[in-house]
């Protein structure tokens, strides 16, 4: 399941309508739109980096983006466009990995090279050489009111959270992808055997942490990400 699914679970019907029933924005969105009616912008669009260069400022009611603004060379240059897209009163909801449940302590990130920057929840330092606090990022953004910030981390095992990466850990971390591919691909199998799938897969996961690796929970059900919804001042919607 892509992250656009699990996050969209999370939200609920509720925070759809309020936030996506407008002009909508997807930024870095794939082929997994927030809702029908939004409007794509991926790489086939143009270079999210500088999008002022595509689109026109207080255009859109809503700019969505999931997991793209770590992507971006200059991610407070990035943050500044996508918010003057917004029109008065509209929003911005932006979703990012957290950094100690996705990269727990490793940089460049072992799960995704791509990453140029990483992301805080409710710490004043850390670890990383490229964090970034997002909630003070948006909170400086002019006419910005941070609504609601959170870690959202459901279906996420915090046991099998590495604390480091042991000298076999790459290693390690490779064969228990393998082994998880596997008794994925034997599930009916286990089944027959009397074996619990997700019960013989955290087994794996366990002994795999144990050996010095780090597990990408985030490659099933889990979500180890933050979200921000943001509003900008002015007297089109009330969304406080």
């Amino acid at each position: 399941m892509d992250e656009a699914s699990k996050t969209k679970k999370i939200r609920g019907q509720e925070f759809m309508e309020k936030y996506f029933s407008g002009k909508v924005l997807d930024i870095g969105c794939g082929n997994s739109l927030v809702v029908p009616n939004a409007v794509p912008f991926d790489k086939e669009q143009g270079d999210a980096q500088n999008i002022l260069h595509y689109l026109s400022s207080e255009t859109f009611d809503c700019v969505h983006s999931s997991h793209s603004l770590e992507h971006m060379g200059d991610v407070p240059k990035a943050l500044e466009q996508w918010w003057q897209l917004v029109k008065p009163g509209g929003a911005m909801v932006i979703v990012v990995p957290d950094e100690d449940l996705y990269e727990q302590g490793v940089w460049p990130s072992l799960f995704n090279q791509e990453h140029a920057a990483t992301f805080r929840f409710n710490k004043s330092e850390s670890w990383s050489p490229v964090s970034y606090d997002l909630g003070e990022l948006c909170a400086g953004l002019l006419g910005a009111k941070v609504v609601s910030l959170e870690r959202q981390d459901q279906g996420y095992d915090h046991s099998l959270k590495g604390h480091r990466l042991g000298k076999m850990g790459k290693f390690v971390m490779r064969l228990q992808r393998s082994i998880i591919k596997r008794l994925n691909r034997k599930q009916r199998g286990l089944k027959k055997l009397g074996l619990n799938l997700q019960v013989q897969k955290y087994r794996v996961n366990l002994i795999s942490v144990k050996l010095g690796a780090l597990i990408d929970q985030t490659l099933e059900e889990a979500v180890a990400q933050i979200q921000v919804v943001v509003q900008k001042t002015g007297d089109k919607i009330d969304i406080s």
